[in-house]
């Protein structure tokens, strides 16, 4: 099996859940690799996501680590083999891998939480919203640079549609919905877009207004994906430098806790809805 030169991330996740199934048996890689057979490097190899695993060899080490949790164990199992190239392979020489790790990792979602201050979350931005984002970036794009951004991000929209389409909940702050982004018309149209999809039976809007003041994390922006089972979830906060991915227990609790904290300062998608035509009533 050739050994990978840039696994994904969501290769390097498995390969990290399998370090850990191993950790929490009190395991070393040398006496993990004599239960299995296999010289040390092999199990290193692994948990570094350098080669593929079987859906066999997963469930023999869960057998040798005394796991218990079939969920994760089978959770798990969906995630061998080789990379089946999604539609987002297709960017790989255009866009920062770490996009391609975010539309894969949307792809596999269960649910997708946003929680974000001064932007419409990308999923729900219209062509021309996001045109006028890449037109801002710094250090300047070319022109084809930024339709192929903003291509890329109208296909990654693609797990809202469809017969089985991503549960998708949403907090965002009224300054969002107040910046014109791209001029008058076409923050008039982002506003009307949000309102539409916000009708959709699964996807959830709330915003928090002014006058809520102060309210948790709001310095940042997160999403949150859930994986078939909690301990798959992720989280990836977006930095200056680019995406960033977390998936550490302790990580995933402080996020979970923060959009909860955030649900209770956020209105009702009822009274978000009212205030959005409101700042399209002002356009």
């Amino acid at each position: 099996m050739p050994i990978r030169s840039s696994p994904t991330a969501r290769q390097l996740r498995f390969a990290a859940e399998l370090r850990r199934m191993r950790e929490r048996a009190g395991l070393t890689s040398a006496e993990a690799a004599g239960l299995l057979g296999v010289k040390p490097n092999q199990i290193s190899n692994m948990e570094a996501a350098r080669f593929g695993v079987s859906p066999e060899r997963v469930r023999t080490l869960a057998r040798h680590y005394d796991c218990a949790d079939t969920g994760l164990v089978e959770a798990l199992v969906t995630m061998t083999g080789e990379r089946k190239g999604g539609w987002w392979e297709e960017s790989r020489e255009l866009l920062p891998a770490a996009w391609l790790d975010l539309a894969e990792l949307e792809h596999h979602a269960r649910m997708l939480r946003d929680a974000i201050t001064v932007h419409v979350p990308g999923l729900l931005q219209t062509a021309e919203h996001a045109r006028e984002i890449f037109r801002q970036a710094v250090p300047s794009l070319p022109p084809p640079a930024i339709e192929d951004r903003v291509s890329f991000r109208l296909k990654r929209q693609r797990v809202l549609y469809g017969d089985a389409p991503t549960q998708y909940d949403v907090i965002i702050h009224e300054a969002a919905l107040r910046i014109a982004v791209g001029g008058p018309a076409v923050a008039q149209a982002q506003l009307k877009h949000l309102l539409d999809m916000g009708e959709r039976e699964h996807i959830t809007i709330r915003a928090i207004p002014f006058s809520a003041g102060a309210f948790p994390g709001s310095g940042q922006s997160v999403y949150y994906a859930h994986g078939p089972v909690p301990h798959l979830d992720t989280v990836q906060l977006d930095q200056s430098h680019g995406l960033v991915f977390l998936d550490a227990e302790s990580q995933l609790l402080k996020y979970r806790t923060l959009f909860e904290r955030l649900e209770a300062v956020a209105l009702s998608p009822a009274r978000t809805r009212d205030l959005i035509s409101a700042v399209v009533r002002t356009r």
